[in-house]
């Protein structure tokens, strides 16, 4: 019989042009099952990029909400980042 695994999400919002706002990434908010579905749907319903990453999800979900990352997983969100800004300019230009 298949386990059957709840949905967990977290999201992250970074401003680079704007360190006024955040001086690095910092999460702003987590959760699991409804929760999580609903972080979900709020991100495609404004556009933002998701980004499936179980192994970073599981070293993020654990920490507090409305806090910066610590340092050390800075090259890991970097790299996801990047992902989607890949992804995002792929995207921009297949619509042109």
């Amino acid at each position: 019989m298949p386990r059957l695994t709840r949905s967990s999400a977290v999201a992250l919002r970074y401003h680079p042009q704007a360190p006024y706002l955040d001086a690095a990434p910092r999460l702003v908010a987590k959760g699991e099952g409804l929760l999580a579905d609903r972080i979900l749907q709020l991100a495609k319903q404004h556009g933002i990029p998701v980004e499936h990453d179980p192994d970073l999800l599981a070293v993020l979900a654990p920490l507090d909400v409305d806090r910066v990352l610590p340092p050390e997983l800075f090259k890991a969100v970097a790299v996801m980042l990047a992902a989607l800004y890949r992804a995002n300019a792929l995207a921009e230009r297949s619509l042109r």
